[in-house]
C-alpha cells in the first residue's frame, strides 16, 4: 500500500492516465452537411458500431490499414412550401403550393489516409410546382464525382481535388453550395490548398455545372461559364479569421437591365470574422470590376452580421443585427453597369421566402435566437429593405428584377417578419419550419404587386 507521502502522486498519476485515455478514446463520427467531409475509419473499433447498417457505413478493404475502406450514405429531404405571391404577384404570378424532394446517395472510397474517391448521385423533384426552374428540379444525375488527395508534410498539409465538387465560403453570402433551394450547386473543378500554421492558401479553376431537367444525367458544364479563385486565410488575434480573395466570373452570355453580352467580372473580397467575450461578428466587403458587352462593371457590396450571446442565461439567447448593402445601376443608358452580381448565393442567408436579393439593396435585420432545449433552436427577425438607388429595379433571389420597378417609385422596398424553428429528433433526423411575411412598399404596389407570405416545413433524414 502506498505511503501517505506518495498518495498525492499516485492520485495525480491516476487522473493524468484517465484523462489521457479519454483524450485518446475514439468517438463515433457525425454526419456533415457536405458528406464528402466525413471520415468513418473510427468504426474500425467494433464498440463504436452502434447503429444499424454500420457494416455499410464502414467496410474495411485492408486488414492492416483501417484508413482503407469504403463507406455508403444517403440523404432524403422533403420540404412542403407555400408561396402566396412569388415576385410579389407582379405580372399576375399566382401563389403556389408544392412539395420539393431531394434524394442523394453516395459512395466514399478511402485508400489509406491520402486518397479519396467520392461519388454522389442526386435526384430532385418539385411535385405540384407550376413554375419549375433549374434550382427546383433535376432528375437523377451526378452531383459530385472527384478524386481527392491530402498529405501532411513537416511544414503543412496539402489538399487537392479534381472532378465535380462543391465549395462554400464563410457565411455563403456570395459563394455557396446552395443548400437552401432544392438543387445544390456543383462545379467541375481543379482545387488545391496548402495549410501551414495560421495560414491557408487555396486556389481553383472551375466551370459551374448548369442544370437541366430533360432526362437523367444531362447536367453539364462548359467553357462558356467559368469561375476561378485565389484565396488567402489567416488566423489573427487568436482564432479570429482574416481572409481575402480575387476571383474571375466569366460568362459568354449575360443579361442585365442596362447591359448584355460577354461578361468578364473581376471580384475582390475581404472578410474579418471572430468571437470574443460573448460577441460574434462577420464583416465582408466585395468590389467588382470588368466588362459586360461594351460596358464597364463598377459594382460593390458590404455585409455584416454581429451579435451577443448570453451564455449563462436561460435558453442562451443571442441578439443579432445584420446589415447588407449591394450596389445598383445609377444611370441607365450610360457606359457603366453598377448592378451587383451576388455570384452563387445561398437562399438561407436572407430567408427561404426568396423575396430578397443582394442586388440594389439596403437591408437592416435585427434578430433574436433562443434554445429552449438542447435540440430546439428558435429564431425570429424583422427585415427592413430599401433600394440602394431608385434608378435600378427591386430584385428577388437569386438576382431577378421585379418587372415595372426599374426607375420607378421610391427607395422603400418593404419590411418582412421571419420565424424559424429547427429541431433535431435524432442525429439522423431533423426538422424545420420557416414562415415569412413581407409587407410590400409603394414601389412594388405601383408595379402591380402586393404583400407576400411564405411557409416551409421540412424533414431531413441522413444516413
Amino acid at each position: 500500500m502506498p505511503s501517505q507521502r506518495l498518495l498525492p502522486l499516485v492520485a495525480a498519476a491516476s487522473l493524468f492516465a484517465s484523462g489521457a485515455l479519454a483524450a485518446e478514446t475514439p468517438k463515433r463520427p457525425v454526419i456533415q452537411s457536405n458528406r464528402w467531409e466525413e471520415h468513418w475509419s473510427a468504426l474500425a473499433d467494433p464498440t463504436l458500431r452502434t447503429q444499424p447498417l454500420d457494416a455499410f457505413k464502414y467496410a474495411s478493404l485492408s486488414a492492416s490499414d483501417p484508413e482503407t475502406y469504403i463507406s455508403f450514405g444517403a440523404t432524403l429531404r422533403e420540404r412542403f412550401e407555400t408561396n402566396h405571391a412569388p415576385d410579389f404577384g407582379v405580372g399576375g404570378v399566382a401563389g403556389d403550393n408544392y412539395l420539393i424532394q431531394r434524394a442523394q446517395f453516395h459512395v466514399d472510397l478511402h485508400l489509406n489516409q491520402d486518397w479519396q474517391i467520392f461519388t454522389q448521385f442526386e435526384d430532385d423533384r418539385a411535385y405540384g410546382r407550376s413554375d419549375v426552374g433549374p434550382a427546383d428540379a433535376d432528375r437523377l444525375d451526378l452531383r459530385l464525382g472527384f478524386v481527392g488527395y491530402s498529405h501532411e508534410f513537416d511544414t503543412g498539409t496539402l489538399k487537392a481535388r479534381v472532378g465535380r465538387q462543391d465549395f462554400a465560403f464563410d457565411l455563403q453570402r456570395f459563394v455557396s453550395s446552395r443548400d437552401g433551394p432544392n438543387v445544390r450547386q456543383s462545379f467541375d473543378a481543379v482545387w488545391a490548398d496548402w495549410e501551414s500554421g495560421p495560414w491557408r492558401i487555396l486556389g481553383f479553376v472551375s466551370q459551374p455545372v448548369q442544370y437541366r431537367d430533360g432526362r437523367d444525367f444531362d447536367d453539364t458544364s462548359s467553357g462558356d461559364f467559368r469561375f476561378n479563385m485565389l484565396r488567402a486565410e489567416r488566423q489573427v488575434l487568436g482564432t479570429n479569421e482574416l481572409s481575402a480573395y480575387w476571383a474571375m466570373f466569366d460568362r459568354d452570355t449575360a443579361r442585365y437591365l442596362d447591359g448584355s453580352g460577354k461578361e468578364d467580372r473581376h471580384v475582390f473580397d475581404l472578410r474579418f470574422a471572430g468571437k470574443a467575450s460573448g460577441f460574434d461578428w462577420d464583416v465582408e466587403g466585395m468590389g467588382q470590376l470588368g466588362t459586360v458587352g461594351n460596358k464597364d462593371i463598377r459594382a460593390w457590396a458590404i455585409g455584416a452580421r454581429t451579435g451577443y450571446t448570453f451564455e449563462n442565461a436561460a435558453w442562451t439567447p443571442r441578439i443579432g443585427l445584420q446589415v447588407d448593402i449591394g450596389s445598383g445601376d445609377r444611370n441607365s443608358g450610360d457606359r457603366t453597369v453598377g448592378t451587383f452580381n451576388p455570384l452563387f448565393p445561398n437562399g438561407y442567408y436572407f430567408s427561404l421566402g426568396g423575396y430578397t436579393s443582394y442586388a440594389n439593396l439596403i437591408h437592416l435585420k435585427p434578430s433574436i435566437t433562443v434554445k429552449p432545449m438542447e435540440n430546439l433552436t428558435l429564431t425570429s427577425a424583422v427585415g427592413l429593405q430599401w433600394r440602394q438607388t431608385t434608378s435600378d429595379a427591386i430584385y428577388v433571389q437569386p438576382n431577378l428584377a421585379v418587372a415595372g420597378t426599374s426607375g420607378r417609385g421610391g427607395s422603400w422596398t418593404g419590411a418582412y417578419a421571419q420565424f424559424r424553428a429547427d429541431y433535431a429528433f435524432t442525429p439522423n433526423l431533423t426538422g424545420a419550419i420557416e414562415a415569412v411575411h413581407f409587407e410590400a412598399g409603394r414601389a412594388i404596389q405601383n408595379a402591380g404587386g402586393h404583400d407576400s407570405n411564405y411557409l416551409g416545413a421540412e424533414m431531413k433524414f441522413t444516413w
